[in-house]
């Protein structure tokens, strides 16, 4: 009987740490769709973010997109402060991104105010000039 309990539990930590991973593709999800990153003189980043989701009023809407490391701490931050019902997808940008010099690899994520993160990301190789749905510029 252990045995039984202990592999259900063992079955149902892995089923929700899997689950957590899922990318939704639902327009209910924000979904980031495109960023070209552009380095300035002073080393600092742009991010110009294209983000689309099913804005349907102040009740649900994207909220915030963010610039992560690969460990996950957040690099930059843009707070959307209104709902986008009649500009879908829309673009939006951050500046000023400090990227330590040997951090390659970012992930530009997308969020609602209702389901919070979930739908598609987009990760991007610094090092390259393209890749999929994204460009840098240096």
């Amino acid at each position: 009987m252990k045995i039984f309990g202990v592999s259900y539990l063992l079955f149902f930590m892995t089923t929700f740490v899997f689950a957590s991973d899922t990318v939704h593709n639902s327009l209910d999800y924000a979904q980031v769709q495109y960023v070209k990153a552009t380095q300035s003189a002073n080393g600092t980043w742009c991010f110009n973010t294209q983000v689309r989701h099913n804005d349907e009023g102040w009740e649900h809407y994207a909220d915030a997109w963010q610039v992560v490391d690969s460990k996950g701490d957040v690099l930059a931050e843009r707070i959307l402060f209104h709902p986008h019902d009649n500009e879908q997808p829309f673009t939006r940008s951050v500046c000023g991104v400090n990227i330590p010099s040997d951090n390659n690899l970012v992930t530009v994520r997308a969020k609602c105010n209702l389901h919070g993160f979930g739908g598609q990301t987009v990760t991007i190789d610094l090092a390259r000039s393209e890749g999929k749905n994204y460009s840098v510029v240096r």
